[in-house]
């Protein structure tokens, strides 16, 4: 069976959950959420995301996220991956990590119309209720730290996270009034000793491949009609995004392992120069961007060339220790 069209669109809002390998957790111990929590926050820097709730539970995490440009699948690829990469690194392991696909539900946010907008932030801070990790009996709802309510109650955040829509959504004053408010209404709803989440609502979040009217709907039948003849990658306007952040890192890299910037001049190099096989290495670590433009931008021939090239490098110590090294000269976060 063929995988589900990805609907990227400027402006869209997502319900994003992935889980486990196998239902296992992913997040055995505080070192595990905030290393996703660092990498979502490189993505949303790279990608211009805002997210405008989350929550990490034991094998599975959701976000509501909006994704300005249209970088759904290049964003979360890199995410995933970073954090893959790093959490079998913490354990001297291999394999996968998440199960299968991530799921990605496109959500109808327009504006005057925030009914499903509400659905998803609702569900996603009540999920420590209806795993009975908190509230009611179990202590307040925000006692759950792994989850942006506890931000929204302090009015203070990591600067992705983003206020104002959601409250805004339920007709809220944007300020401390505001957020307290919100709050306290899931406190109560959690208190009441069920989710908080309605029969409909739930309905609706498992309605299936969108949340939205049927309206929504036909509008991302139009747009999947528009885009039949393009694979789910990027379009230009998110690779162009992805690409200039790539670009600036990769002068700065280049002129700290000492190679000239200008392509012209690197094509003078050999196609597996030490040099350029650290700069890429680092931009496939630290970037978006995909084989195709790394063996373009440093002149490494065909693309199979820089996978082969940058993955044995990744398996030498001596390599890696350059790897690190170049990231602190850079200042590159890690």
């Amino acid at each position: 069976m063929p995988r589900a069209l990805r609907h990227e669109y400027p402006g869209a809002v997502y319900h994003v959950m992935a889980r486990g390998d196998g239902g296992k957790a992913i997040f055995e111990g505080d070192d595990d959420r905030k290393a996703f929590l660092f990498r979502l926050g490189q993505v949303c820097g790279s990608h211009g995301w805002r997210v405008h709730a989350w929550v990490l539970m034991g094998n599975h995490f959701h976000l509501l996220l909006e994704t300005p440009e249209p970088n759904l699948v290049t964003g979360m690829k890199w995410l995933l991956g970073t954090f893959s990469q790093g959490w079998n690194a913490r354990r001297s392991r291999r394999g996968h990590v998440f199960q299968g696909r991530y799921k990605a539900v496109p959500v109808s946010a327009a504006a005057g119309s925030p009914h499903y907008f509400r659905i998803v932030a609702d569900y996603i801070h009540l999920n420590p209720a209806r795993a009975g990790l908190a509230g009611g009996q179990r202590g307040k709802l925000v006692s759950w730290k792994w989850s942006s309510l506890g931000d929204y109650a302090r009015g203070k955040g990591p600067g992705w996270l983003v206020f104002d829509r959601l409250l805004a959504a339920f007709e809220l004053a944007k300020d401390g009034r505001g957020r307290r408010a919100y709050v306290a209404w899931l406190e109560e709803r959690a208190a009441d000793g069920g989710d908080g989440i309605g029969a409909e609502a739930m309905a609706a979040l498992k309605r299936g491949w969108y949340l939205g009217d049927p309206s929504f709907a036909d509008k991302l039948r139009s747009l999947v009609e528009g885009k039949r003849s393009r694979v789910t990658g990027a379009d230009p306007v998110a690779r162009s995004h992805d690409e200039e952040g790539a670009e600036d890192l990769a002068v700065r890299a280049l002129a700290a392992v000492g190679l000239p910037a200008d392509t012209g001049s690197l094509s003078e190099l050999r196609k597996g120069d030490g040099g350029k096989i650290l700069v890429a290495a680092l931009l496939r670590k630290h970037t978006s961007a995909g084989n195709r433009w790394l063996a373009r931008r440093l002149a490494m021939g065909h693309t199979g060339s820089v996978s082969r090239l940058v993955g044995a490098f990744g398996k030498g110590k001596a390599n890696l220790a350059k790897l690190s090294e170049l990231e602190k000269m850079l200042k590159c976060d890690t």
